[in-house]
């Protein structure tokens, strides 16, 4: 939505900016009473932080499960407030976000794969392994994907990409006339989404990864101006099929 982020205060007078706090009231006074300050701009992100600290410490004292609602919340509620456009600028699509959408999706998997019983004995301890990257951080490559998650990580992924193309839509809307080709790759780019999440995620993880790595590009040829990494997100799209 577009707003005006840069308030101020009627009752006390201070400045403050909406974009950078998230919060509608006066941050001296509390007075719900402000004037903008600016002209509205496109702004889908709100101030957020993933904080798993809590969630891993003493995690090697406690079995996985016991952490997994706690850590599937915090991202969850994480990936809710965040957006890709912030004050009228657009932003990439993060490692952070990449990592809480992923984690929620596969700790989900694990859960219901202890539930039935069809984790293979030998599948488990690679399977908390890879969780526990996850949780202190790190997104590691597609190869270290054990098989029972990468279904998991190929939803996530293909959701948070249709959910960057939806803001940098947005944000080329401001000028219908700018970046064709940005559009005409949006739309291909989502085709690819939707047949991933038809597919409940079950494709290659370098597929997943893919998408990925067009969503950036396509941000970086609109925000920088650059032609190749649209020429490159053309040739990622192409060997998607």
């Amino acid at each position: 939505m577009e707003i005006r982020g840069e308030r101020e205060c009627t009752d006390c007078g201070t400045r403050w900016s909406y974009y950078e706090t998230g919060e509608v009231a006066c941050p001296d006074c509390g007075s719900l009473r402000s004037v903008g300050r600016e002209g509205r701009k496109l702004h889908t992100d709100s101030p957020a932080e993933l904080d798993l600290t809590p969630v891993v410490e003493g995690i090697a004292d406690r079995p996985l499960a016991e952490v997994a609602s706690e850590a599937t919340d915090r991202c969850r509620d994480y990936v809710r407030k965040r957006g890709f456009v912030a004050g009228g600028d657009l932003r990439t699509l993060d490692e952070t976000y990449l990592i809480a959408s992923e984690l929620a999706a596969a700790i989900g998997s694990y859960e219901r794969s202890l539930s039935s019983g069809s984790l293979d004995p030998g599948a488990d301890d690679a399977e908390q392994l890879y969780l526990l990257a996850l949780l202190g951080g790190e997104r590691p490559s597609p190869a270290e994907i054990p098989d029972s998650l990468a279904p998991a990580r190929g939803l996530a992924y293909a959701k948070a990409v249709s959910t960057y193309r939806d803001d940098l839509l947005a944000f080329l809307d401001a000028d219908p006339e700018e970046y064709p080709a940005v559009r005409r790759a949006l739309g291909r780019l989502e085709d690819h989404c939707r047949r991933v999440e038809a597919l409940d995620g079950d494709v290659d993880p370098r597929t997943a990864e893919r998408l990925v790595e067009v969503a950036r590009d396509l941000g970086r040829a609109t925000s920088e101006d650059d032609e190749v990494a649209l020429a490159r997100a053309g040739e990622r799209l192409d060997s998607l099929g």
